[in-house]
């Protein structure tokens, strides 16, 4: 029991530690890709560290797991390369009584790693998508930006003005495109203001400017000169975000059995089986070789976890097109990795080497 406590000890703070670490990268990265994001227009500026912590939270679940398994590997390496898996066996106690104390201190963290891939995922996605609906029907008001060519609600306008402006219901030098009825409209003026009409609405005021009217199945041209012009201002639509199968809470999934449904629904239940199956695997992959350096066994668990994610990803892509069905792709992937993972601890645990296996199977027959 002593030394029970002690390895969920160890295990806590490697953890900790690695949780630490991989959060912060993470945030770094998703901070770095938010930002562009803004830059690029597709979420609002005052909304990058919202987006950024939804995205991050979002991600808990995937960055819980690689936690987990980096902290048994650390831990067992550490254990071998001080000599304490070598009293361990020596007291009578194998490579599979391991596991014991391992998933005593995991299974906590499992269920955290369920609870976020079943119902936070689908959450923050959602408020993501509704952040980025919201942006993309705000009013053409409130789309202008000093220095930049914007695009109105129903892309029907694009407006620019200087980047010294006189505040924010003014503005010098303005340039603006307009498509309606057929015709093309390039309207320009030095000065312009907003302005609130009776009815609530709000007017772009424009003075000194001219316009130019063309008509592309002629050819003409029409250039009007005024001293103010009003232009009606769009008024941002209703919110209407689009609904995608990660947004979807996971009774929604099961109640509408479609592909995509059924791909998305078996990546969240598949988050934890493998956190469990890539416990099983670190005590298959933990071997500490003097020759090989101290970090050989972190980058085996690295390597592991790349691929399996990736065979994850490619699985789930595959029965969201109807190449593959739910059932092949949770016993195919994770059934198939806990077999060789168990498989792998098996041979460990009985010190059996297939080179044995086979001379066994040549003695039997």
């Amino acid at each position: 029991m002593l030394f029970d406590s002690s390895i969920r000890k160890e295990l806590g703070r490697s953890f900790g530690a690695t949780l630490v670490v991989l959060i912060t990268v993470v945030m770094t990265m998703m901070l770095i890709r938010t930002l562009g994001q803004a830059t690029k227009g597709t979420i609002s500026p005052s909304d990058v560290m919202l987006v950024m912590g939804f995205t991050v939270l979002g991600q808990m679940s995937t960055i819980l797991t690689l936690s987990l398994f980096v902290a048994v590997v650390g831990t067992l390496a550490r254990m071998y390369r001080d000599s304490e898996m070598a009293i361990w066996f020596s007291s009578g106690q194998g490579l599979a009584s391991m596991l014991r104390p391992i998933l005593r201190f995991a299974w906590p963290i499992i269920a955290v790693i369920a609870a976020l891939s079943l119902l936070v995922w689908p959450w923050s996605n959602q408020q993501i998508q509704q952040l980025r609906a919201q942006f993309e029907q705000r009013s053409d008001i409130d789309r202008i930006a000093p220095g930049e060519f914007q695009e109105s609600s129903d892309g029907s306008r694009v407006i620019f003005i200087d980047k010294d402006r006189v505040s924010d219901e003014a503005a010098n030098n303005i340039f603006l495109v307009e498509r309606r009825q057929g015709r093309e409209f390039v309207t320009s003026s030095k000065t312009a203001h907003v302005e609130q009409a009776d009815d609530g609405s709000r007017n772009a005021v424009l003075t000194a400017g001219q316009r130019l009217e063309t008509d592309p199945a002629t050819g003409q041209t029409k250039l009007t000169r005024f001293d103010v012009y009003k232009l009606r201002l769009e008024e941002g639509g209703a919110v209407r975000p689009y609904v995608t199968a990660r947004s979807l809470s996971t009774l929604e999934l099961i109640r509408n059995p479609s592909a995509v449904n059924l791909a998305e629904a078996g990546w969240r239940a598949g988050l934890p089986l493998a956190a469990f199956n890539l416990l099983i695997l670190a005590l298959v992959i933990t071997i500490v070789n003097p020759r090989a350096g101290q970090s050989s066994s972190l980058l085996v668990a690295l390597l592991t976890f790349v691929v399996y994610y990736n065979l994850m990803s490619i699985g789930q892509s595959w029965v969201a097109s109807g190449r593959m069905s739910l059932l092949t792709y949770m016993l195919g992937i994770h059934g198939g990795l806990l077999a060789i993972a168990v498989f792998g601890l098996t041979l460990r645990h009985k010190r059996w080497r297939f080179k044995d296996l086979f001379q066994r199977r040549g003695v039997a027959a």
